[in-house]
Parts: C-alpha cells; sequence; structure tokens
C-alpha cells in the first residue's frame, strides 16, 4: 500500500487547494476518467485546446510532485489518479475568489450576485430552499448538541 503523500499545493494561510488553468483542465479529465494514462488526458484535451503530449506528461508529472496526482504503473504503462477531490478543488478556488474580490465575506458576495448578475426565478427558490434547509438543519444539530449535555 503506498504511502499517503503530502500535498505541497495547499494554500497554508487557508488550507486549501489551489490550482492553476493548466492543472484544472487536467483534473477535470483525471476525475472523469480515472485511472488514466497521460496520452488520454491530452487527447482529450486536444479536442478544445491543443496541448502538446509533452506540455501534459510534464505538467502532470509535476502534479504528482505537489501531490494533486499519484502514479500506479503497470509494466511500461503509468495511470494517474487523483489525489484531492473535486469538492476540495472547488473550495480552495471558492475560498480564493472570495478572499480576493470580497476580503473574505460571504455576505457581500451574495449581495454582489443578486445586484450585478441578477437571478432567475427558479435560481432564486433554490436559494431559498437552500436557506431554508440550513436553517432548519442548524435548528436540528442545536437541539442534539442540547439533548447531549
Amino acid at each position: 500500500m503506498p504511502k499517503p503523500r503530502k500535498i505541497t499545493g495547499i494554500n497554508p494561510e487557508n488550507n486549501a487547494v489551489e490550482l492553476t488553468e493548466a492543472e484544472w483542465d487536467i483534473m477535470k479529465v483525471v476525475w472523469e476518467k480515472e485511472p488514466c494514462a497521460a496520452g488520454t488526458v491530452q487527447e482529450t484535451l486536444a479536442k478544445s485546446r491543443d496541448r502538446a503530449y509533452s506540455t501534459v506528461k510534464t505538467t502532470m508529472d509535476r502534479m504528482t510532485e505537489k501531490g494533486f496526482l499519484e502514479i500506479e504503473r503497470i509494466r511500461n504503462l503509468q495511470l494517474f489518479r487523483s489525489c484531492i477531490s473535486e469538492v476540495d478543488a472547488k473550495r480552495g478556488e471558492f475560498r480564493k475568489m472570495l478572499k480576493r474580490a470580497f476580503d473574505g465575506a460571504l455576505t457581500p458576495m451574495m449581495q454582489f450576485l443578486i445586484e450585478h448578475e441578477g437571478l432567475s426565478k427558479d435560481e432564486a427558490s433554490q436559494l431559498r430552499k437552500l436557506v431554508q434547509r440550513q436553517k432548519s438543519e442548524g435548528g436540528n444539530q442545536k437541539t442534539e448538541r442540547k439533548g447531549a449535555k
């Protein structure tokens, strides 16, 4: 069993995974097709962007060094698997944007989205449902905590 790798591509300030744009492109393919070879990733990316195999392979090797990917060797074949979840990568990207654009504050970001990006009736309804669900789950957690004392 391989030893867990330390992920060096994490922002120590907020403990969030931070991927470059090229790493995002690669991770999306790996999450969809893992385990997969670098050639598979390059072929998939070639449909939307012209990237040389050597560029993709070099980037994937660096991502392995950072702890984002791991390599499984089967004879001469190298298969790549993700070491980070899509949720963790999205969380890191979101935190980076939130800090940069809104000083880390969620409420001003939500206000900006509503006022400047607009919400359809369906999106507004979905948002209300999410807020209600959070309220009810939060209420249940408080009740459980009181009962546990």
